[in-house]
């Protein structure tokens, strides 16, 4: 894989998990950083710190897409402090857990202001930075299986999964004449802190209702995110790639749930 040059990605909630690998991932592959977070910042020093390892310039901002609005000027100022954008991975989310009859108005607006319309205004901050820049670009949106196959009892992260799929697409129509390629990646169970697990749980732990048989490692959702921001994914836009063991095949949450 071909490294960038002189390029510079933005992976929102980058303190820990998936958001942590994809930053570390893309440093490798020779982009700076820009590192966000909301509530660990001692995570996001840690990311910034293996960026800079790598011989890659890193920046860090707090990140909080509870006001979308307020989210954006905090990614304008790290996209000033680092000089461009030519990548961005809209990995930040929420899940508030209810069923469709017990889900408040106040937990669906929640979770869809956070995994709908941060997304959105994210994407169109950066996509408008790729035009003036002249030079394309890649966004990446982090969605979940759940773009795909309900989650039981998590009715509003379904649906914001579902909208942002649908983003996805509708943006890559919208942005390929200016050579900004958009795609999703859908993960299933992964072995992140917000699924209480460490990246070593990925091989240790068992989950045999997954064909696979195991959660996830962070690296194998980064590396997919890291070959969408390479040359080498210039032909691909508007699709979703789902990475789940094989989960979709079967939903077992479903299942699971019914007995």
């Amino acid at each position: 894989m071909s490294k960038a040059e002189h390029k510079v990605a933005v992976v929102t909630a980058s303190d820990s998990g998936i958001g942590k690998a994809s930053a570390i991932m893309l440093a490798e592959q020779g982009y700076d950083i820009g590192v966000t977070w909301r509530s660990d910042e001692k995570g996001a020093q840690e990311t910034a710190q293996k960026v800079r390892e790598l011989g890659r310039r890193a920046e860090i901002v707090h990140f909080d897409l509870a006001d979308p609005q307020e989210g954006g000027r905090s990614l304008e100022t790290l996209i000033g402090k680092l000089g461009r954008i030519d990548a961005l991975v809209n990995n930040a989310g929420t899940n508030e857990q209810a069923d469709f009859l017990e889900t408040s108005f106040e937990a669906w607006r929640k979770v869809f202001t956070v995994d709908v319309d941060g997304a959105f205004v994210c994407a169109q901050i950066a996509a408008r930075h790729m035009v003036e820049q002249g030079e394309g670009g890649r966004i990446i949106n982090i969605t979940s299986v759940h773009e795909h196959t309900p989650l039981p009892n998590s009715v509003a992260y379904t649906a914001a999964k579902h909208a942002l799929g649908g983003l996805t697409k509708s943006m890559a129509l919208s942005l390929i004449p200016h050579n900004i390629l958009v795609n999703s990646v859908a993960p299933g169970a992964i072995a992140t802190p917000m699924n209480d697990m460490s990246d070593d749980d990925a091989r240790n732990v068992s989950i045999p209702e997954i064909p696979a048989g195991r959660p996830g490692d962070p690296r194998e959702i980064a590396s997919m995110v890291a070959w969408l921001c390479s040359e080498w994914s210039s032909y691909t836009t508007g699709q979703s790639f789902v990475i789940d063991g094989g989960f979709t095949l079967t939903n077992p949450q479903y299942y699971i749930q019914k007995k």
